[in-house]
C-alpha cells in the first residue's frame, strides 16, 4: 500500500506565500516524476509542475517565476514554495506520483487527497 498525503493548504492575501508539501510512504521501491496538479471549481484539473527523480522541472506558464517544486528523494518528499500568489492560484492542489511498489514489477500513479489553497482578500 502506498500513500500520498498534503499539507500546507489554507487561506492567503493577494501576492503572499505559501509551502505545500506531501509525503509519501508505505512499501515503495522507487519513486520516478513526483507532480503537483490543481483543480479549481468548475475547471479540469491542471498540471502546475513537475520534477524527475534527477531534480529536473517544469512549471506551467500561469507560475513560472512564482512557483518553485521541489524533493527530497531521502525522505520521500515533495514540496511546491509558492510565492506571489494571485486569486486565480485559487483552487484544490493535489500531489501526484510515479511510484514502483517493493510486491509491484509496475510504475503506478498515486494521488493524494489534496489540500485547498485560497487567494483572498
Amino acid at each position: 500500500q502506498v500513500q500520498l498525503v498534503e499539507s500546507g493548504g489554507g487561506l492567503v492575501q493577494p501576492g503572499g506565500s505559501l509551502r505545500l508539501s506531501c509525503a509519501a510512504s508505505g512499501s515503495i521501491f522507487s519513486i520516478y516524476a513526483m507532480g503537483w496538479y490543481r483543480q479549481a471549481p468548475g475547471k479540469q484539473r491542471e498540471l502546475v509542475a513537475v520534477i524527475t527523480s534527477g531534480g529536473s522541472t517544469n512549471y506551467a506558464d500561469s507560475v513560472k517565476g512564482r512557483f518553485t517544486i521541489s524533493r527530497d528523494n531521502a525522505k520521500n518528499t515533495l514540496n511546491l514554495q509558492m510565492n506571489s500568489l494571485k486569486p486565480e492560484d485559487t483552487a484544490v492542489y493535489y500531489c501526484n506520483a510515479n511510484i514502483q511498489r517493493l510486491d509491484d514489477t509496475f510504475v503506478r500513479v498515486y494521488w493524494g487527497q489534496g489540500t485547498q489553497v485560497t487567494v483572498s482578500s
